[in-house]
């Protein structure tokens, strides 16, 4: 197909959008790509929307290639669902709930778990019908607090959602293979760097998970990945090993020292190398053991106070804590609720008050670090005293562990003896889950097995944010000039240009355009004949077809000029071998 600039609906800008922070939203507003509607809501444009029908098409292929079937469900939906697996609670804020004239409570749906799990119990109840594996490509809604970022973190987005059903949990696992396979398909096509690390599956359940993550530097989610053995994981999964247990057989007795004006880690770190220097080594944070108040807001409305114990030269990962914890929100503990639990004395908290079963009767979680035998300097319950020589299992014993403390470069990898870790960025594009019998068990989606019993299905789920394909793929491939999409989403293979007054420049053109439109081969032409040279050649540049073909003063010598987007080679092609010259370069 042939679309000529003079009429295609299209208005490349030449500043950056205000709301803007990253380069590929930037640049996909000023080329015509999307408009901003609302926060975190766009309406995608004639170009936008090519790319994005072709990265579909791209998940489409490998879908079918694994045996997916296509389904379509409603984007409105009704309470009962959610409220019976205890998401329409779980989800709190972040979905968008809505009441019809009849009074009645729907939802704008997030994910559809319980409407595919609805569908199979519906129709299917015999293990002949499995396995089953179906698929949408639909428009979800969160109601996010801070949309940003353009597409890479809106309000309304589409995603690709997966889900397969099993008899037992063997099938499930050749299920979740099938589907991690197609997804290397699915993004190894769509021409950008990925990483595939361990996850955490959040509000969603399930057990093994995986996240498939662009590499980009402006990405929201850190990841990790071992210096010597294949191990990646998001931060918020990473599982630190925990030292060996120290025995303290010969460990002196725990005792409380005056410690006056030191409520910081800093300020207790100096006053101990002043007032108790070791003969050893001086005295550091990691010698002493923080301990970090927070308030636990759960769907439903409640609350809960929680203490967190973690060596005190780390901090606590808010993202890391809430990925344990999901769904509850997580915010720290401020003055008035902490003066509903006298027994904690600000800046010298200690284990001594903590835990279920002492004096502020709150729970108590340590980093894993925190094991059996480990010495620590840290609160006594009492202002300006801290306890020395507090030892784990013998002097406190917490109420279990967490993984909330920071990561960092350098750590130990979990998984090998040798090897550390390092941190980079990424967007998340695809996760994959091993979700079990959590809907199947709430919504009552059983079939018969082979024996004539009723069984339990297990499920998997797997889900691509299609639109924010569309925006990782433009940030990984961009360039200080504008877009440069790979050629299999390109919105069209040429970007003709036709430059410069003469019929006879546009006429060749026109023919050449025409000549490629026989070829099979999708042409944006810029035909517009009062629009200067430099004009036409910054909009191509911006608007990143791979391939540019100019006809202009080179015609009077039979020659266009053929130039690569992204690498900028340019090269003259005798204009009656072009079509044939530019069919080759969009099939190779």
């Amino acid at each position: 197909m042939i679309a000529r600039m003079s009429t295609l609906f299209l208005r490349t800008l030449r500043e950056d959008p205000a709301d803007a922070e990253v380069a590929s939203h930037k640049l996909l507003v000023r080329a015509g790509y999307i408009r901003r509607a609302a926060p975190g809501i766009y309406t995608w444009l004639p170009l936008g929307l090519r790319v994005l029908r072709k990265v579909e098409g791209i998940i489409r292929d490998e879908m079918s290639a694994i045996g997916a079937q296509e389904v379509t469900f409603p984007a409105l939906l009704p309470r009962e669902p959610y409220e019976a697996t205890g998401r329409w609670t779980e989800y709190g804020d972040g979905i968008f709930r809505l009441k019809d004239r009849k009074d009645a409570d729907y939802l704008l749906g997030p994910t559809h778990e319980e409407m595919f799990t609805l569908l199979v119990k519906d129709l299917y109840g015999s293990y002949k019908d499995l396995p089953l594996s179906l698929y949408q490509i639909q428009n979800k809604y969160r109601d996010e607090a801070r949309p940003r970022a353009g597409l890479l973190r809106g309000r309304e987005f589409i995603m690709k959602d997966s889900y397969s059903f099993d008899v037992d949990d063997a099938g499930l696992e050749a299920s979740y293979q099938r589907h991690r396979d197609a997804y290397v398909k699915i993004f190894d096509r769509l021409g950008f760097e990925y990483v595939i690390v361990k996850a955490t599956s959040g509000a969603m359940g399930g057990s093994a998970s995986e996240e498939f993550l662009a590499k980009a530097a402006v990405g929201e989610d850190t990841y990790v990945r071992c210096t010597k053995c294949d191990y990646a994981a998001n931060v918020e999964a990473v599982q630190v090993r925990p030292p060996a247990p120290v025995p303290y057989d010969d460990a002196p007795a725990a005792h409380a020292e005056d410690t006056p004006g030191t409520p910081t880690i800093e300020s207790l770190v100096d006053h101990l190398n002043t007032a108790f220097s070791r003969e050893d080594r001086p005295w550091t944070a990691a010698d002493t053991l923080k301990n970090v108040l927070v308030l636990l807001k759960h769907p439903d409305g409640t609350t809960e106070p929680l203490a967190i114990g973690l060596p005190g030269d780390r901090e606590v990962d808010q993202k890391r804590l809430e990925g344990q914890l999901e769904p509850i929100e997580v915010v720290p503990m401020d003055e008035a609720e902490l003066k509903k639990h006298p027994a904690l004395v600000k800046g010298y908290i200690g284990p001594g008050v903590l835990g279920e079963d002492n004096a502020s009767g709150i729970r108590y979680l340590v980093d894993p670090r925190v094991v059996e035998g480990t010495r620590w300097v840290t609160g006594a319950d009492v202002d300006g005293q801290h306890v020395l020589d507090l030892v784990a299992g013998r002097d406190f014993t917490p109420d279990g562990t967490i993984e909330a403390a920071e990561v960092w470069d350098g750590d130990a990898c979990p998984n090998c003896e040798d090897g550390v870790l390092e941190s980079a960025r990424g967007i998340e594009m695809g996760h994959v889950f091993q979700l079990g019998r959590k809907y199947a068990d709430a919504l009552g989606l059983q079939v018969l097995d082979e024996f004539g019993k009723l069984v339990t299905v297990t499920m998997g789920s797997y889900g691509i944010g299609v639109t924010r394909a569309v925006a990782a793929i433009a940030e990984g491939t961009l360039d200080d000039i504008g877009l440069c999409w790979p050629r299999n989403v390109a919105p069209y293979d040429v970007h003709l240009v036709a430059t410069g007054k003469d019929k006879a420049v546009f006429e060749a053109a026109a023919r050449l355009a025409a000549e490629l439109e026989a070829a099979g081969i999708d042409v944006l032409y810029d035909d517009r004949e009062k629009v200067s040279p430099g004009v036409k050649f910054k909009d191509a540049e911006l608007i990143g077809v791979p391939t540019i073909v100019t006809v202009g003063r080179g015609l009077v010598d039979g020659l266009v000029e053929v130039k690569d987007r992204r690498s900028g080679e340019r090269s003259d092609v005798p204009v009656a071998e072009a079509a044939a010259h530019l069919a080759r370069l969009v099939r190779a």
